[in-house]
């Protein structure tokens, strides 16, 4: 992958990112929380999507060599918070509706893909090549 391209993928990683934690931050306005949580997730979602069909990152990844560990690592990290998006969104479309039983899990998980978030973005530094 050329470093401008990395670079352009890390910087919306870091909006992204910048986006879960101010929609953190406003959990107690729902409308302004749900905006910017659903804006963050479709756009994670777009990145993953950009990042595939611009260096075929599934291919890449079963052929990389250097730093193998880490790779798993944040392969695990990434896969496992886009799945949670999916358990997130139908607990925060149950809170819409006003399934109040709903919101531990929803702070719990909240949590848990914000740190996974995290993660997924500081390892991604050390999972990619700029060789040709």
């Amino acid at each position: 992958m050329n470093f401008k391209l990395f670079l352009f993928f890390q910087a919306q990683s870091l909006i992204i990112l910048c986006l879960f934690y101010i929609g953190l931050f406003l959990r107690k306005s729902r409308y302004k929380h749900v905006q910017i949580m659903a804006t963050a997730i479709i756009w994670d979602t777009l990145l993953v999507l950009q990042i595939e069909l611009n260096r075929q990152a599934i291919l890449t990844a079963t052929k990389f060599q250097t730093n193998a560990l880490l790779l798993n690592i944040h392969l695990v990290i990434a896969i496992s918070t886009f799945l949670l998006y999916f358990v997130q969104v139908k607990s925060g479309l149950d809170l819409l509706k006003g399934k109040e039983s709903k919101r531990n899990a929803h702070k719990i998980i909240g949590f848990v893909l914000i740190v996974m978030r995290t993660l997924t973005f500081i390892t991604s530094f050390f999972t990619t090549s700029f060789a040709e």
